[in-house]
C-alpha cells in the first residue's frame, strides 16, 4: 500500500522532491501557505508588467535539465530558453563598465583589454573552475550530507587545499585589476558568504558563471515553477494552496501528520521544505534538533531590499543584468557579514527582463527589479526603504547617463519584514544559510530528524546550500533519503503530460 507524504511548502526542493516521491508511488500532498505555489520563486504582475519576486539568475543549466531528464522530459517541454549576450553589465565609478560575453573566447578577450596578461591567467583559473565543477556535481552535490566521509574521494583529496584556502585569496594571487577582482569575487555570493570566507574549491561558481553562461527563460524564472508543478500535478501529486501548517503532529517520537488550517491531516511521513528553522518551530521543544543559540551562531546568507519598478519609457545603457559596483566592495560585506547595519553606500544589482523578454513589459516601456543586500535581522521600514531606493536611483541616473525619476509608474518594494512574514525566514534571509568551510556537506543542517521518526526537511538551509540548483537538488536528495528508508510496493509511476 502507497504511504501518504506530505509536504511543507511549494519551493524548488519541495516540488522537486514531490515529483521523485510521486514517480516512485508515493501519494504526495503539497501545503502551500501562500496563494500561489513557488516559494520564494513567486511573481507579480501589475498594470501589464510582470516581475520575478525572488530569483532572477538562470546558472547551471545542466542541473535543470538533469532534473526533467530524471522524468524522461526535457527543459524544452516546459519553457524556452535563451542564453545572454552579453551576460550581464558590471558598472564601476566614473561611468565606467566591463560587459561580460556570453563565450569564453570574447571573456579572455574582455580581461586581457582590461589587464595585460589576465587572459592566460584567466584561463588557467577557469581550468580549475571547471574541474572543480565537475567534481562537485559528480560526487559531491548529489551526496546527502549524511557522513564527512561523502567529502572524500579520490579527486577532492587531491584538492584538499582549496578547502582551505579561499576564493579572494586564490584570485588576488593573479589577478591585480580591482574591477577584475570584484568580477571573479561575485559568483560567489550567490552561496551567500563573502568571497573571504568561501572555500577556493567553490571557484566552481566562475565556470557556471563564465563556462555555461547565463540563461533567461521566457516569462521568467516563474515559467521553471510551473514546469515544475506541471510535472508534479502530472504523476498525481496534490496542490493545496492558503494552507498554512500550524504544527508537525508527533506521537511516540513519530510523526504522524500536520495541522493546517485548524484541520489535522495524517500522514506516514511529513517533509518540510519551509524554511528549517520555522520547521522546527512547528514541534514541540522536546522534538527540535537545533536550539535557538545553533542558529544564533550560525552564519546566514544576506537578505535583500527588492524593489519593482515600472518605468513609462525604455531605458538605454543597461542589459538585461546589471552589476553596480561603483562603491566599495569591501565596505558593503562587512555591513552584511561583520558589523550588521544598513551600508553607507551599498552596491546593488538591476535587471530589466523586459529587454529580453518583450511580453513582461507593456510596448514602448520597462520593468525594472533592483536589490540591495542586506544584513538579514536588521531594522526594516518605510522610511529606509524610500531613502535606498532614492540612493540607487540616483546613482542609477548618473551611472547610465539618463533621467528616470519621473518615469516611473509605480514601485513596490520587499524587505526583511516581508521575508519574515511571506516566508516565515530567519531573520528575513532571502536564500539560507550561506557554505562556509564549517556550513559545507554534512555540517549543515540535516535532512533526515535525529529526534522524530518520518520527519525530513529539505532547502536552502540544509544541504547542499543556498541558491536554485541546489534546491532541486536538495529535493532529489531527500526523496532519495525517504525511498532508501521506506520502499513502496505500488509501481512507480508513469509520466504523462
Amino acid at each position: 500500500m502507497s504511504k501518504n507524504v506530505v509536504i511543507i511548502g511549494s519551493g524548488f526542493s519541495s516540488l522537486s522532491a514531490s515529483c521523485y516521491l510521486a514517480k516512485s508511488g508515493y501519494n504526495v500532498t503539497i501545503f502551500e501557505k501562500n496563494s500561489t505555489v513557488g516559494g520564494r520563486a513567486r511573481q507579480l504582475k501589475k498594470e501589464g508588467f510582470t516581475f520575478d519576486i525572488g530569483p532572477s539568475w538562470y546558472w547551471m543549466p545542466d542541473v535543470f535539465e538533469s532534473f526533467f531528464k530524471d522524468f524522461n522530459r526535457s527543459v524544452i517541454d516546459f519553457y524556452t530558453l535563451e542564453k545572454l549576450d552579453p551576460a550581464y553589465k558590471v558598472f564601476f565609478k566614473d561611468k565606467e563598465s566591463i560587459k561580460i560575453g556570453d563565450t569564453l573566447d570574447k571573456i579572455y578577450k574582455t580581461f586581457e583589454a582590461e589587464e595585460k596578461g589576465s587572459a592566460d591567467k584567466l584561463k588557467k583559473f577557469i581550468k580549475t573552475a571547471q574541474n572543480n565543477y565537475e567534481i562537485a556535481i559528480k560526487n559531491l552535490v548529489y551526496r546527502p550530507g549524511v557522513s564527512p566521509l561523502e567529502l572524500i574521494t579520490k579527486e577532492t583529496i587531491q584538492r584538499v587545499g582549496q578547502f582551505f584556502s579561499t576564493i579572494s585569496r586564490e584570485v588576488r594571487k593573479e589577478f591585480k585589476n580591482q574591477k577584475l577582482i570584484q568580477i571573479l569575487e561575485f559568483p560567489v555570493l550567490f552561496l551567500g558568504a563573502k568571497p573571504s570566507d568561501t572555500p577556493a574549491f567553490y571557484s566552481f561558481m566562475n565556470y557556471a558563471d563564465f563556462g555555461l553562461g547565463t540563461w533567461h527563460p521566457r516569462g521568467g524564472i516563474y515559467e521553471v515553477i510551473l514546469g515544475m508543478k506541471k510535472l508534479a500535478v502530472s504523476l498525481g501529486v496534490k496542490i493545496h494552496t492558503n494552507a498554512a501548517v500550524e504544527k508537525i503532529v508527533v506521537q511516540n517520537q513519530k510523526t504522524t501528520g500536520i495541522i493546517v488550517n485548524s484541520e489535522n491531516i495524517d500522514a506516514d511521513i511529513v517533509l518540510c521544505g519551509a524554511d528549517y528553522h520555522h520547521g522546527e518551530t512547528l514541534l514541540d521543544p522536546q522534538y527540535r534538533q537545533y536550539s535557538e543559540k545553533y542558529w544564533e551562531h550560525k552564519t546566514f546568507a544576506p537578505s535583500s531590499l527588492l524593489f519593482y519598478v515600472g518605468f513609462d519609457k525604455k531605458l538605454k545603457n543597461i542589459n538585461h543584468h546589471n552589476l553596480f559596483f561603483d562603491t566599495d566592495f569591501d565596505a558593503h560585506t562587512k555591513d552584511i557579514y561583520d558589523d550588521p547595519k544598513w551600508p553607507e553606500e551599498p552596491l546593488f544589482y538591476a535587471n530589466f527582463t523586459s529587454i529580453t523578454d518583450p511580453d513582461t513589459a507593456p510596448e514602448g516601456k520597462e520593468n525594472g527589479f533592483f536589490l540591495i543586500p542586506l544584513a538579514p535581522g536588521i531594522e526594516d521600514n518605510d522610511v529606509l526603504r524610500t531613502s535606498y531606493f532614492e540612493k540607487i536611483i540616483t546613482r542609477f541616473e548618473a551611472l547610465t547617463d539618463q533621467n528616470v525619476k519621473n518615469n516611473i509608474i509605480f514601485k513596490e518594494s520587499f524587505c526583511v519584514k516581508d521575508f519574515v512574514k511571506e516566508y516565515n525566514s530567519y531573520k528575513g534571509n532571502a536564500y539560507g544559510m550561506a557554505n562556509t568551510l564549517l556550513q559545507t556537506a554534512f555540517l549543515r543542517p540535516k535532512l533526515k530528524s535525529k529526534k522524530v521518526q518520518n520527519l525530513f526537511f529539505t532547502g536552502q538551509l540544509t544541504v547542499p546550500g543556498p541558491g536554485v540548483p541546489p534546491s532541486l537538488i536538495s529535493g532529489k536528495l531527500v526523496a532519495g533519503l525517504i525511498e532508501t528508508q521506506y520502499k513502496q510496493t505500488k509501481e512507480p509511476k508513469p509520466t504523462t503530460i
